[in-house]
Protein backbone atom coordinates (compact mmCIF):
# COMPACT_ATOMS: atom_id res chain seq x y z
CA UNK A 1 0.00 0.00 0.00
CA UNK A 2 1.43 3.25 -1.04
CA UNK A 3 2.53 5.56 2.30
CA UNK A 4 1.33 8.64 0.08
CA UNK A 5 -2.11 9.08 -0.76
CA UNK A 6 -2.90 11.49 -3.43
CA UNK A 7 -6.07 13.31 -2.29
CA UNK A 8 -8.71 15.04 -4.23
CA UNK A 9 -7.31 18.59 -3.09
CA UNK A 10 -5.75 20.36 -5.52
CA UNK A 11 -4.54 24.29 -6.02
CA UNK A 12 -2.85 26.43 -8.58
CA UNK A 13 0.72 28.26 -8.36
CA UNK A 14 -0.55 32.14 -8.66
CA UNK A 15 2.85 33.80 -7.87
CA UNK A 16 6.15 32.83 -8.43
CA UNK A 17 9.33 34.41 -6.31
CA UNK A 18 13.21 34.76 -5.49
CA UNK A 19 15.40 36.60 -3.77
CA UNK A 20 19.04 36.76 -5.22
CA UNK A 21 20.93 38.69 -2.43
CA UNK A 22 19.67 38.26 1.08
CA UNK A 23 21.68 40.19 2.73
CA UNK A 24 20.49 43.36 0.75
CA UNK A 25 16.52 42.71 1.18
CA UNK A 26 14.14 40.09 2.33
CA UNK A 27 11.62 41.04 -0.80
CA UNK A 28 11.73 38.52 -3.33
CA UNK A 29 11.66 39.41 -7.13
CA UNK A 30 8.37 38.11 -9.18
CA UNK A 31 8.88 35.47 -11.43
CA UNK A 32 6.83 33.29 -14.17
CA UNK A 33 8.62 30.17 -14.12
CA UNK A 34 11.78 28.59 -12.46
CA UNK A 35 13.88 25.40 -12.19
CA UNK A 36 13.53 23.49 -9.29
CA UNK A 37 16.61 21.71 -8.57
CA UNK A 38 17.52 19.16 -5.46
CA UNK A 39 19.41 22.67 -4.41
CA UNK A 40 16.00 24.56 -5.12
CA UNK A 41 15.65 27.84 -7.32
CA UNK A 42 18.64 28.26 -8.99
CA UNK A 43 20.08 31.77 -8.07
CA UNK A 44 18.60 31.57 -4.88
CA UNK A 45 20.11 33.01 -1.69
CA UNK A 46 18.47 30.51 0.36
CA UNK A 47 19.13 27.64 -2.56
CA UNK A 48 21.25 24.96 -1.53
CA UNK A 49 21.47 21.47 0.16
CA UNK A 50 22.46 21.96 3.48
CA UNK A 51 22.51 25.30 4.92
CA UNK A 52 23.60 26.50 8.73
CA UNK A 53 21.30 25.76 11.29
CA UNK A 54 19.09 29.35 12.80
CA UNK A 55 17.13 30.00 16.04
CA UNK A 56 14.30 27.77 15.40
CA UNK A 57 16.31 24.20 15.60
CA UNK A 58 18.59 25.61 18.33
CA UNK A 59 16.67 23.19 20.41
CA UNK A 60 18.18 20.52 18.18
CA UNK A 61 21.46 22.02 17.01
CA UNK A 62 23.88 25.12 18.58
CA UNK A 63 23.21 27.44 15.65
CA UNK A 64 25.29 27.60 12.68
CA UNK A 65 25.74 24.14 12.81
CA UNK A 66 25.52 22.39 9.08
CA UNK A 67 22.40 20.73 8.68
CA UNK A 68 20.00 19.60 5.76
CA UNK A 69 18.43 22.32 4.17
CA UNK A 70 14.59 21.68 4.19
CA UNK A 71 14.04 25.90 3.90
CA UNK A 72 14.27 25.93 0.49
CA UNK A 73 10.87 27.40 -0.19
CA UNK A 74 8.21 29.32 1.34
CA UNK A 75 5.20 28.17 0.29
CA UNK A 76 1.51 30.29 0.85
CA UNK A 77 -1.93 30.57 0.79
CA UNK A 78 -3.65 33.10 -1.97
CA UNK A 79 -6.67 32.14 0.65
CA UNK A 80 -4.26 33.09 3.45
CA UNK A 81 -2.80 35.93 2.50
CA UNK A 82 -6.14 37.84 1.75
CA UNK A 83 -6.97 37.43 5.68
CA UNK A 84 -3.57 38.02 6.51
CA UNK A 85 -4.26 41.90 4.58
CA UNK A 86 -7.54 42.19 5.89
CA UNK A 87 -5.91 41.36 9.57
CA UNK A 88 -3.62 44.31 9.19
CA UNK A 89 -5.83 46.52 7.44
CA UNK A 90 -4.32 46.79 3.31
CA UNK A 91 -5.61 45.94 0.82
CA UNK A 92 -3.42 42.85 -0.15
CA UNK A 93 -0.34 41.47 1.06
CA UNK A 94 2.22 41.31 -1.72
CA UNK A 95 3.92 37.97 -1.41
CA UNK A 96 7.31 39.94 -2.30
CA UNK A 97 7.01 41.58 1.23
CA UNK A 98 7.32 38.25 3.14
CA UNK A 99 9.57 36.46 1.05
CA UNK A 100 7.15 33.93 -0.68
CA UNK A 101 8.71 31.67 -3.12
CA UNK A 102 5.42 30.19 -4.32
CA UNK A 103 1.77 31.05 -3.75
CA UNK A 104 -0.56 28.57 -4.14
CA UNK A 105 -4.62 28.62 -4.38
CA UNK A 106 -7.43 26.69 -3.68
CA UNK A 107 -6.18 23.92 -0.14
CA UNK A 108 -7.97 24.66 2.38
CA UNK A 109 -6.04 25.39 5.98
CA UNK A 110 -3.19 25.79 3.85
CA UNK A 111 -0.62 26.06 6.57
CA UNK A 112 -1.61 23.19 8.76
CA UNK A 113 -1.33 20.85 6.04
CA UNK A 114 0.40 17.36 7.41
CA UNK A 115 4.06 17.54 7.35
CA UNK A 116 5.72 15.18 4.93
CA UNK A 117 2.71 16.34 2.67
CA UNK A 118 3.85 16.22 -0.83
CA UNK A 119 2.87 18.87 -3.27
CA UNK A 120 2.92 17.38 -6.90
CA UNK A 121 2.54 19.43 -10.57
CA UNK A 122 0.72 18.10 -12.78
CA UNK A 123 4.34 17.42 -14.78
CA UNK A 124 5.85 15.62 -11.71
CA UNK A 125 7.79 18.48 -9.88
CA UNK A 126 7.49 17.57 -6.08
CA UNK A 127 8.39 19.45 -3.44
CA UNK A 128 7.85 17.70 0.33
CA UNK A 129 6.78 19.79 3.30
CA UNK A 130 9.13 20.17 6.28
CA UNK A 131 6.63 22.05 8.66
CA UNK A 132 4.08 25.22 8.97
CA UNK A 133 6.31 28.50 8.64
CA UNK A 134 6.26 31.01 11.95
CA UNK A 135 5.86 34.53 11.58
CA UNK A 136 8.13 36.79 12.60
CA UNK A 137 9.09 40.34 12.58
CA UNK A 138 11.31 40.43 9.62
CA UNK A 139 9.16 41.56 7.15
CA UNK A 140 7.95 44.61 8.84
CA UNK A 141 10.30 47.05 7.37
CA UNK A 142 9.64 46.12 3.67
CA UNK A 143 6.21 46.04 4.22
CA UNK A 144 6.36 49.81 5.58
CA UNK A 145 8.13 50.65 2.50
CA UNK A 146 5.32 50.09 0.35
CA UNK A 147 2.15 50.35 3.63
CA UNK A 148 3.70 53.00 5.87
CA UNK A 149 2.88 51.54 9.24
CA UNK A 150 1.58 48.48 8.95
CA UNK A 151 4.51 46.17 9.10
CA UNK A 152 4.59 46.05 12.65
CA UNK A 153 0.68 44.13 12.34
CA UNK A 154 2.30 41.57 10.17
CA UNK A 155 3.71 39.09 12.62
CA UNK A 156 0.55 38.87 14.85
CA UNK A 157 -1.78 38.83 11.74
CA UNK A 158 0.28 36.24 9.92
CA UNK A 159 -0.06 33.65 13.26
CA UNK A 160 -1.39 30.31 11.85
CA UNK A 161 -1.79 31.39 8.31
CA UNK A 162 2.46 31.76 7.22
CA UNK A 163 2.32 28.70 5.44
CA UNK A 164 4.65 25.77 4.82
CA UNK A 165 8.48 25.34 4.43
CA UNK A 166 9.54 23.14 1.78
CA UNK A 167 12.22 21.28 0.15
CA UNK A 168 12.67 19.40 -3.59
CA UNK A 169 11.47 15.40 -3.76
CA UNK A 170 11.38 15.75 -7.63
CA UNK A 171 13.28 18.02 -9.83
CA UNK A 172 11.46 20.31 -12.60
CA UNK A 173 9.89 23.65 -13.97
CA UNK A 174 7.69 25.59 -11.90
CA UNK A 175 5.16 27.45 -13.66
CA UNK A 176 2.19 30.09 -12.81
CA UNK A 177 -0.70 28.25 -13.53
CA UNK A 178 0.46 24.89 -12.84
CA UNK A 179 -2.08 22.43 -10.82
CA UNK A 180 -0.75 20.98 -7.89
CA UNK A 181 -2.00 17.91 -6.10
CA UNK A 182 -1.80 17.71 -2.44
CA UNK A 183 -0.63 13.93 -1.18
CA UNK A 184 -0.74 13.06 2.60
CA UNK A 185 0.59 10.63 4.34
CA UNK A 186 -1.38 7.69 5.16
CA UNK A 187 -1.14 7.95 8.93
CA UNK A 188 -3.16 8.83 11.87
CA UNK A 189 -2.16 11.75 14.32
CA UNK A 190 0.04 10.65 17.27
CA UNK A 191 -1.85 9.81 20.28
CA UNK A 192 0.78 11.62 22.72
CA UNK A 193 1.17 14.58 20.36
CA UNK A 194 -0.94 17.18 22.65
CA UNK A 195 1.11 15.87 25.37
CA UNK A 196 4.44 16.13 24.06
CA UNK A 197 3.88 19.67 23.11
CA UNK A 198 3.81 20.39 26.55
CA UNK A 199 6.64 18.96 27.46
Amino acid sequence: MPALMPTSFTGQIVWLGRNTDRSATLRNEPLTEAMATFAGFEGESRAGLTRPSCSRVVAQHKKGTTIRNVRQFSVVSAEELDLIAAAMGVDAVDPAWVSASIVIRGIPDFTHIPPASRLQTQDGTTLTVDIHNRPCHLPAPVIDEDAPGHGKAFKTAANGRRGVLAWVEREGMLRIGDTVTLHVPDQRAWDYYAEARQT
